[in-house]
């Protein structure tokens, strides 16, 4: 089921980013390399951090061929993406849990602390947007919008909570899923927000 999940949002993900690179107006090699990064450089970060070599994508180039193609894809679609907004919306939902999940199991896998595996988890969610935000000369959208790296941290948490009491592998996963895009589209429906900080006051 995961890895279902996974082949659909890294296809959402390389659609997101060759959106944003066509917001900024960029060429075709532009629209590749901004839906490649948004995909796995969430899970390539993570992969560098823990130390997990090869890197995912390196032993699946298939996963390289979808997002290249799903990126190129959007340059033909982009037209009609407006009327699919919602189911979009629902495909990253989805895709922001099934990252969490997947690095918390690889940082699980690799004996790591909990700390680290609640931030692994993390970093392979949010990662890749943060970098196509980056790159596209904008405030990430995980620092200034509707909760998002906040599910990616409940969804953590409560994977490796029901781990520790014993909840078998496999209900763990669906249910910290349902949970996870469940709080994830309601902060969008209702716009729950973490509070802001502005601070205005000069130093000179």
């Amino acid at each position: 089921m995961l890895l279902v999940i996974y082949l659909i949002a890294i296809t959402t993900e390389a659609m997101s980013g060759a959106l944003a690179a066509g917001r900024r107006n960029m060429d075709v090699f532009g629209v590749v390399v901004i839906a490649f990064v948004t995909a796995l450089g969430g899970g390539t970060i993570r992969d560098v951090v823990l130390g997990n070599f090869p890197i995912g994508w390196t032993q699946h180039p298939e996963y390289v061929y979808l997002v290249l193609l799903a990126g190129l894809a959007t340059t033909v679609l982009a037209r009609f993406m407006h009327h699919m907004k919602r189911i979009f919306l629902m495909l990253d939902a989805m895709g922001l849990v099934a990252f969490s999940l997947i690095g918390c199991t690889i940082a699980l896998q690799l004996e790591y602390p909990v700390i680290v595996v609640i931030m692994a988890g993390m970093l392979t969610g949010i990662s890749g947007g943060i970098l196509r935000d980056v790159l596209c000369n904008q405030v990430p959208v995980v620092f200034r919008r509707e909760l998002y790296a906040s599910v990616s941290l409940v969804v953590c948490v409560l994977f490796l909570g029901l781990q520790t009491l014993g909840v078998d592998a496999d209900l763990n996963t669906l249910f910290c899923f349902v949970l996870g895009f469940g709080f994830r589209m309601l902060a969008l429906r209702y716009g729950w927000k973490l509070p802001t900080f502005s601070y205005q006051q000069r130093w000179d």
